[in-house]
């Protein structure tokens, strides 16, 4: 699922992969950022990533570094909490968290919050002292992956059917949403929830200033290339198995109709 939104991938909508370990909310460590050494994140880095090649790349902001490319890292540590933005640290089934992550945040709250707007996945968790909490995952080709735990108060009104999603006019033989609630809607809610912030819709007056908060950027690669060999890999076979694109345009009864490239 996740490859396939990867070779989807836009430039546009709501994406995230974020893993912190803190000392309890994060939205104090946030709000106080200042910037971080960088030989202190790197050290942090390398712990996340045992074993792997660590260069120094661009800096970035939470702003605009929530989701790095392949084989990039942002970071930072603050004053009760340490904060990663990286692929690789956010899973589909989040309860899969690796133990020398759960090692590295143990005695802490381990907060995980993945989003992908191409094919509406979400995926969010909470660890308390080295215990899952709670744990989310889902999208609309997959289903709920994942759901363990009690739902946290910013959920209760999507799961009560207070969050519907609208058909969109026009379209023809639309069916109902496979979900009962928009999965990137309940990521904002759940992102402002756990880190402070959201990434479309209105900011409220108490947000994050994401862009006041530095990041420090990591090339990190797997030496032996067989992670990137099994990625691409992985891709190529999400690119055998696609659909070919498809192409609409609004029709003169108001609806979106299907059209062939050659009639552009």
């Amino acid at each position: 699922m996740r490859a396939l939104a990867e070779i989807r991938e836009d430039r546009m909508g709501a994406k995230t992969a974020l893993l912190a370990f803190t000392d309890g909310d994060i939205r104090p460590a946030l709000l106080g950022a200042t910037r971080s050494e960088r030989a202190e994140t790197e050290a942090l880095v390398r712990q996340v990533h045992p074993g792997y090649a660590v260069a120094p790349a661009e800096d970035g902001t939470l702003w605009d570094s929530v989701y790095p490319p392949d084989d990039v890292t942002y970071a930072t540590v603050l004053a009760g909490a340490e904060l990663f933005c990286d692929r690789r640290l956010v899973f589909d089934l989040p309860s899969e968290l690796p133990e020398h992550l759960l090692k590295a945040g143990a005695g802490r709250r381990i907060i995980m919050h993945g989003m992908h707007s191409v094919v509406d996945w979400l995926a969010f968790a909470v660890w308390e002292d080295g215990v899952l909490v709670r744990s989310l995952s889902l999208s609309p080709d997959g289903g709920i992956e994942e759901n363990i735990g009690e739902p946290y108060d910013f959920e209760l009104p999507y799961w009560a059917g207070e969050r519907p999603v609208e058909p969109v006019p026009g379209w023809p033989d639309e069916g109902p949403y496979p979900l009962p609630f928009h999965p990137l809607e309940l990521g904002e809610d759940a992102l402002r929830a756990l880190f402070g912030f959201v990434l479309e819709g209105v900011s409220a007056p108490d947000d994050i200033d994401t862009e006041a908060v530095h990041l420090y950027g990591f090339q990190v690669t797997d030496p032996s290339g067989r992670e990137q060999a099994e990625r691409e890999a992985m891709y190529a076979e999400a690119l055998r198995t696609m659909e070919p694109p498809r192409m609409f345009q609004m029709g003169p009864d108001g609806t979106m109709q299907e059209v062939s490239f050659d009639s552009l």
